[in-house]
């Protein structure tokens, strides 16, 4: 048996980052950029006021009666030049005018009939806005990133209406064994519901990859072998269940036939030891074991790094966060634990305390898991207290 970080290593070894596609600015929340952006023009592209109030010039105190000269709004500015003892009334967002060296809030100021009078002395803030404050014609949005809400506000007042982003991976997913079948069905009194499929599918789409499920594929070496053939082409092909050494586990044996190069069998972790990946073609092959628990953990570790390695975003383990444990822990074995756990609220690092059923066939508990609490191979006996690292199962 390999360790996780091993294991890993090897498989991004077999990754490259796919593709690019050209889309639109509407279409590019959470797609990952990949070649630079250049701004078009600066932000703000003129000198704009930053309050609604009045353009002024020249030394000014209390009592001073200015003659109003015109006005500016956002989107059409003042045409002349501004002269001392002059004003234009002006509103946030507009081109400060030619000769103005403040804006003077309208609260400090009493409009008259064609005036407006200094109610006090101006502050220190001029109130405008410099050209170019955000960013200048030519700055540049750097690429990898995966794309946020923000970034395309960014992207937009630089006045880029597409961009060059990783295409989404396409992974195919293949749940193995007689004794399933999908939700909906009617199951025989020996069956169950194929269920480890639709989590690791939704992942992968969060993710931003393509999912596509496959037929479920029988015990048998031809039917398994004509559900591999359906998913040619793929980025990755996931396969659940089926890859252990029992008389019925034919993913190995399947695959070895069609061509596969293996890369490692079996991994020093709990849940998950059974794993297989390699190469089916250009397909990177990840072989996950049937237990639900065992599937959605190794999803986390192995399946989700590998998709950013593949969009473009670097080679990286799943990024972990340092809680405090909420209760005593026992010493942990020769294998690296992943253990369901909860997180508490603590004044410092959160609390984080393991569910005491950590049976790799229990969904609900991983349901109600916020984290994944790592125990390294060999880890002594830990107290309550103790700083720990984790993996957090949810976004924030």
């Amino acid at each position: 048996m390999i360790t996780v970080d091993e294991a890993l290593a090897r498989i991004f070894a077999l990754v490259s980052p796919v593709g690019t596609e050209p889309i639109g600015l509407i279409e590019a929340d959470g797609r990952v950029l990949r070649a630079p952006v250049r701004a078009g023009r600066d932000q703000p592209p003129f000198a704009a006021s930053a309050m609604d109030g009045y353009a002024v010039c020249g030394d000014l105190r209390t009592g001073t009666v200015l003659r109003v000269i015109g006005e500016a709004v956002a989107g059409r500015g003042f045409a002349g030049k501004l002269h001392p003892g002059e004003a234009v009334r002006i509103f946030t967002g507009a081109p400060v005018p030619e000769g103005a060296d403040r804006v003077v809030i309208q609260e400090d100021m009493q409009a008259g009939d064609g005036t407006a009078t200094m109610l006090r002395d101006p502050s220190r803030n001029m109130h405008i806005r410099p050209q170019s404050i955000d960013f200048s014609c030519g700055d540049t949005v750097s690429a990898p990133r995966r794309l946020r809400p923000v970034d395309l506000a960014l992207l937009a007042a630089m006045n880029v209406p597409q961009l060059q982003v990783s295409r989404r991976p396409v992974v195919a997913f293949i749940a193995t064994g007689d004794e399933l079948v999908m939700p909906g069905e009617d199951p025989g009194a020996e069956q169950i519901i194929a269920s480890n499929i639709f989590a690791l599918a939704a992942m992968a789409r969060a993710e931003g990859a393509e999912a596509r499920i496959l037929p479920i594929a029988r015990d048998t070496e031809d039917r398994l072998r004509t559900v591999l053939e359906l998913a040619a082409g793929a980025d990755m092909i996931v396969t659940i269940g089926g890859a252990s050494v029992g008389d019925h586990d034919l993913v190995s044996k399947v695959t070895d036939a069609m061509g596969a190069e293996r890369s490692f069998y079996k991994i020093a972790m709990r849940p998950g030891k059974p794993l297989m990946a390699g190469k089916l073609g250009e397909s990177l092959l990840l072989c996950l074991p049937g237990n639900p628990v065992s599937s959605i953990v190794c999803g986390h570790l192995f399946m989700l790094p590998v998709l950013r390695a593949m969009l473009g975003l670097g080679s990286w383990p799943a990024p972990t966060r340092t809680a405090r444990l909420g209760c005593d822990v026992a010493a942990n074995g020769p294998r690296a634990h992943y253990m369901r756990a909860r997180l508490h609220p603590g004044e410092a690092d959160p609390q984080i305390t393991p569910f005491a059923n950590q049976d790799s066939a229990v969904i609900s508990l991983l349901a109600e898991a916020d984290a994944l609490l790592l125990r390294p191979a060999g880890d002594g006996a830990q107290p309550k207290g103790a700083p720990v690292r984790y993996i957090p199962l949810h976004a924030g």
